[in-house]
């Protein structure tokens, strides 16, 4: 079911996005509940380390979370929940973020582009949450 401001989330994810220092691929995201945008991420290191990404072959650091995973991290540490919230990402989630998405409780996940490997998308429809693909 889309709803009137799914694709401005987007875009707005889409915008975050480009506060990434990957150089493969940028991705944001933005927790809505209650039509207010609640928390927000985007691909990076992890508190205290350097904001590079990759290393000088295009491999990526393990220490770098990706965007739904710092916007649910941001949330841990507010005094908001995100029972019950819509995820929108720009690109679709792995299954590791699949799983925090579920244990955080987010109801429903829209993103605009699709990763290469699906299986955090079918996780997140076996747990019964709504997934939207909606392009920009």
């Amino acid at each position: 079911m889309l709803e009137k401001f799914d694709k401005q989330y987007l875009r707005i994810a889409q915008i975050w996005a480009e506060n990434s220092y990957a150089k493969r691929l940028k991705v944001g995201a933005i927790i809505v509940k209650d039509k207010m945008i609640i928390s927000d991420g985007f691909n990076g290191s992890i508190s205290g380390f350097e904001n590079n990404c990759e290393d000088e072959n295009g491999k990526t650091f393990p220490y770098v979370l990706h965007a739904e995973a710092n916007a649910i991290s941001k949330i841990a540490q507010s005094n908001n929940s995100s029972k019950d919230s819509t995820l929108y990402i720009t690109a679709s989630p792995c299954m590791e973020c699949s799983k925090l998405i579920i244990q955080a409780g987010i109801k429903r996940v829209v993103y605009s582009d699709e990763y290469r490997i699906k299986d955090g998308i079918e996780l997140l429809k076996k747990a019964g949450i709504i997934v939207d693909k909606i392009p920009l």
